[in-house]
């Protein structure tokens, strides 16, 4: 996998937000693919299991798991998608992994616009060991 769209971008001059908001797509399609590939379902199956892995929950448990593996760089980023000032917090989520989910997603936005598609693999390699 590479980048789809290849226009000149440079994550580091990105809000946290920004990068949230592209992050959330990246680590959807890998889950999404990751589905798809162990086995053809229904795709309502296949929507619920990728809703239980891509919800707040989920992306904050997912987080506690990769700390230990990260750089200092994306550390920072994570901190930085974790302490963006959010508008709100959905119903279904405490503030908390609100905002680890966030900054989760800045991470893999923040991966994915610097090209670095595989150390996003190895990442999410990571978060499926059992």
């Amino acid at each position: 996998m590479e980048r789809l769209f290849l226009g000149e971008c440079n994550p580091k001059q990105l809000s946290p937000l920004t990068l949230a908001f592209v992050g959330d797509c990246v680590f959807e399609l890998f889950v999404r693919e990751r589905l798809v590939c162990q086995a053809n379902c229904p795709v309502n199956a296949l929507h619920k299991n990728s809703v239980a892995q891509v919800c707040c929950g989920a992306q904050a448990r997912s987080m506690e798991k990769l700390m230990p593996v990260l750089t200092e760089e994306e550390i920072s980023v994570f901190k930085r998608g974790r302490n963006a000032n959010t508008s709100h917090v959905p119903k279904n989520a405490s503030p908390k992994d609100y905002h680890s989910a966030t900054g989760f997603e800045a991470l893999f936005g923040y991966l994915y616009l610097k090209g670095e598609i595989g150390r996003l693999r190895e990442l999410f390699a990571i978060l499926c060991e059992g």
